[in-house]
């Protein structure tokens, strides 16, 4: 059974960009990013805000975090879309 979870034999063909952006287009991955870093900022600032003390700390880290991470969660969610594990 775990190999029937790990690979799926009737997906013989390679994952292709081409592929991949048929089953889920690029703008969908950067929507869904958005939606995501606005909730992990969120998280982030009032973290740093309990940690610190200080808001303006807080809203700075939260503020650098927002942009770094959404370029990284938008690579990490292309790579994982052209792995065929659990689709």
């Amino acid at each position: 059974m775990i190999d029937q979870v790990l690979t799926n034999p009737s997906q013989t063909e390679k994952a292709t960009y081409k592929t991949d952006v048929a089953k889920e287009k690029p703008i969908r991955s950067i929507a869904k990013s958005i939606s995501w870093r606005i909730v992990g900022t969120i998280d982030t600032m009032i973290i740093s805000w309990i940690v610190t003390g200080h808001l303006n700390t807080a809203l700075l880290i939260g503020g650098v975090e927002v942009v770094t991470k959404m370029v990284l969660y938008f690579f990490h969610e292309r790579i994982w879309n052209s792995v065929k594990w659990g689709k």
